[in-house]
């Protein structure tokens, strides 16, 4: 089964997302991580098409969806699209997964419309990439001008081949197989002139400004989602256990899933593991 590209407006940007049919069927939307792409979630909507009516969205600046003007990927602009895109499905309350940026985009859609969402599966979202600030306001604002000026006078890497592109894919993720890196690869870049690819999200989109959602309000939003909340957490990777994260913490009805042999991408290096532990969550 192959899914159906649409897009949908917001905030003046015209952003994709793919519909896995099942009209009828309760609402489920999948929102990937950073620097991804919807078809990221291929397997997973597969499985949960048959009694979910799926849809996948490309955050901007990411996958199909346009680049922001101005470069700027706040959390509060996700979750503006991501809120867009539910009431343009209008069937509340949904079901949302999220993965890594995508799952803090989904922690705060709950937190803002606690009764807009029935349950929500985070994948390593607690804590990314909310701010500390370790910094003092000076200080962030400098940083980040400077990450800016940086990322100006920084080329988008191209590769000579889908095997070239393929293996920094494998390179960021080791526990991606050959035929889940080549599906990735292909949905997530494009062709230049000269035949060589390039990923397609904006490299602007690694920045995040200096101010936003800080560990203050991340701590209220969280405090108020109402919804079950799954929470996985790969043992392999770099993110923050959830059972010692004070703002997972937060998260009144919540379960913590730790898998093995796991890293940031858990629900491609655990599959099995994490459609079983989904479907049994959603299904309660």
């Amino acid at each position: 089964m192959e899914p159906i590209s649409h897009f949908f407006y917001s905030h003046r940007l015209k952003l994709q997302f793919w519909d896995w049919g099942a009209a009828g069927k309760p609402a489920l939307i999948l929102v990937h991580g950073g620097l991804d792409h919807a078809r990221s979630w291929d397997w997973v909507a597969r499985e949960l098409c048959t009694d979910f009516h799926v849809f996948a969205i490309d955050l901007r600046g990411h996958g199909n969806s346009a680049w922001a003007p101005g470069a700027l990927y706040s959390i509060a602009e996700h979750v503006l699209d991501l809120s867009a895109l539910a009431d343009i499905i209008n069937e509340f309350p949904v079901h949302i997964i999220g993965h890594s940026l995508g799952a803090v985009t989904t922690l705060f859609y709950a937190g803002t419309f606690p009764e807009r969402v029935k349950k929500l599966v985070a994948i390593e979202g607690v804590g990314l990439p909310i701010q500390d600030k370790k910094d003092n306001a000076p200080e962030r604002m400098r940083k980040w001008i400077d990450a800016v000026r940086k990322a100006e006078n920084r080329s988008p890497h191209s590769y000579s081949s889908l095997a070239e592109a393929m293996g920094r894919m494998k390179e960021a993720n080791p526990f991606l197989s050959d035929a889940v890196a080549e599906h990735l690869t292909k949905h997530g870049t494009n062709w230049n002139a000269d035949g060589s690819l390039i990923w397609k999200f904006d490299n602007y989109a690694r920045l995040f400004p200096p101010y936003g959602a800080d560990l203050e309000d991340a701590a209220e939003l969280l405090s108020r989602i109402a919804c079950p909340s799954l929470l996985f957490w790969g043992r392999q990777s770099f993110a923050k256990d959830p059972d010692g994260d004070t703002l997972a913490a937060k998260i009144a009805n919540r379960r913590v899933v730790k898998v093995d042999q796991a890293g940031h991408w858990l629900h491609h290096d655990q599959l099995q593991i994490f459609m079983r532990e989904t479907k049994s969550f959603l299904a309660e």
